[in-house]
């Protein structure tokens, strides 16, 4: 069974930064795209960032230049290095995949930014 685990999350202030891991079990890890999204109650999931099998790295525009993903093949992981955070990241970030065409998410990480 594939498993999804987040971690790394926390309360940072304004201009500060986190490194958010996504640690994935029951899988072929390296054949998966790992995918980023954050959920804000009453407002519509937005996907962040997602890193490819290759490890191609792809954006939303609100977090381009900021955040960084990338991902570790040999430990199963895949990272959000989130810099200059500002108050509108405030988020529960999902760690998701799609593996033999069925989605997977994780239980997510609160990440709050103060002003």
């Amino acid at each position: 069974q594939v498993r999804l685990v987040e971690s790394g999350g926390g309360l940072v202030q304004a201009g500060g930064s986190l490194r958010l891991s996504c640690t994935a079990s029951g899988m072929n890890f390296k054949l998966a795209r790992m995918n980023w999204y954050r959920q804000v109650p009453g407002k519509q999931r937005e996907l962040v960032a997602q890193i490819s099998s290759d490890g191609t790295p792809d954006y939303a525009e609100s977090v381009q230049g900021r955040f960084i993903v990338s991902r570790d093949n040999v430990w199963n992981r895949a990272y959000l290095q989130m810099n200059d955070l500002t108050p509108e990241d405030t988020a529960l970030y999902k760690c998701n995949t799609r593996y033999y065409s069925r989605d997977f998410w994780g239980q997510g990480t609160q990440v709050t930014v103060s002003a």
